[in-house]
């Protein structure tokens, strides 16, 4: 059973050689690096400062762990982060990919994509690896609040065709500011872990 009321940290990988064997099932957050990853997490849970949130993208540089219950939150690092090395963009790959092909508890991965644009190749990228690993996922739309609710239904749906999306996968607008869409998300989640 899933407890988003009573989720804390636990521990933080910087290579994907460190993760521990998976023994509860995960619920991974990937997605680009201003997606607002860190603040849909903290909102989810209803805390404030549990994921580090920052004005400058890219601060999240290792996965991290945090128990909720009888589950794990996994932070992936955000992809597609321009101004950092190309060494630092290889290794937060390197952790991405290695934890993908790690045989892990995978009970849901949530794949962010800002609702204000189209879905960049690096969100059609994820999408596709995880259709083709056939991997349970879902999308989840960030940023709701920066537009009318007419204009979130539009780009909902020219998103989903743009990725082939079909009506059995779940998507959720979301808003960290306003709270929109996080009840909504929790019941999403908790279908996927029993």
């Amino acid at each position: 059973m899933i407890n988003f009321r009573n989720v804390q940290y636990d521990r933080s990988y910087g290579t994907s050689a460190q993760l521990p064997e998976s023994t509860l099932p995960e619920i991974a957050f990937a997605g680009r690096s201003n997606v607002g990853k860190s603040s849909l997490l903290n909102k989810l849970v209803g805390q404030k400062n549990l994921a580090r949130v920052s004005q400058k993208p890219g601060k999240t540089a290792t996965i991290n762990f945090f128990t909720a219950g009888d589950a794990y939150l996994v932070d992936l690092p955000g992809y597609g982060y321009a101004q950092v090395s190309h060494s630092e963009r290889d290794r937060w790959a390197e952790l991405i990919e290695g934890y993908f092909n790690q045989d892990r508890n995978f009970a849901l991965v949530c794949s962010l994509i800002d609702v204000r644009h189209p879905a960049t190749e690096l969100d059609e990228n994820m999408v596709g690896f995880l259709q083709e690993a056939e991997l349970p996922y879902m999308i989840v739309l960030t940023k709701g609040d920066k537009l009318s609710k007419s204009k979130c239904n539009q780009q909902r749906a020219a998103i989903k065709r743009q990725l082939g999306i079909d009506d059995d996968t779940p998507m959720v607008i979301t808003s960290s500011l306003k709270g929109d869409g996080i009840e909504d998300l929790r019941r999403e989640i908790e279908q996927f872990v029993r």
